[in-house]
């Protein structure tokens, strides 16, 4: 069976569901990791469209088996799409190939909590939000929560012992 035959047996037998698709050449790599809302729709896209040139017209090419993944919710498929394209470093990936993954609002597990975006989730009983695809969306929701909330900023251990001891200079928002 050739690979076009493979191919369209392939994509015909995707299902109408959220997840992730990994696409391989004829060595059996990894060449590429997407996530998709419906993965019928956006893997079809790929081979229904004309690409007259550049990059999607070489990954179109070089695919010679594609492989799924169904997960329950979007967001689901978002993080396992991170987390399989830092495995295995897919070529046509540019994008979460480095060390860098989608940022979180979180709410620091404190006596006087901050709240500030951070792409490193800790087990230290702080409350995260997210994960944000858009950092320009997480930082309108941050700012309108500051514009809300007059929660502190700054980054001091405000103990009850490290105020006694006046071992800082106490910033506005401690005081409001």
């Amino acid at each position: 069976m050739n690979i076009k035959a493979h191919i369209q047996i392939l994509l015909s037998s995707l299902p109408d569901s959220p997840g992730v698709y990994q696409y391989f050449d004829k060595h059996g790599k990894i060449i590429y990791v997407g996530k998709a809302k419906n993965l019928k729709k956006r893997v079809s896209s790929y081979f229904n469209k004309n690409h007259q040139y550049g990059k999607l017209l070489y990954l179109v090419t070089m695919i010679s088996d594609i492989q799924n993944i169904v997960v329950e919710t979007e967001l689901d498929a978002l993080l396992l799409e991170n987390n399989l394209i830092k495995k295995y470093q897919p070529r046509y990936n540019v994008m979460l190939k480095d060390d860098k993954t989608y940022p979180w609002i979180c709410i620091k597990n404190e006596r006087f909590p901050r709240i500030f975006s951070t792409r490193r989730l800790e087990k230290d009983g702080s409350h995260y939000f997210g994960p944000y695809a858009s950092v320009r969306m997480m930082r309108t929701v941050l700012e309108l929560i500051h514009k809300l909330y007059p929660l502190r900023n700054c980054n001091l251990n405000l103990t009850e012992e490290n105020i006694r001891k006046k071992k800082f200079k106490l910033c506005l928002e401690y005081h409001l």
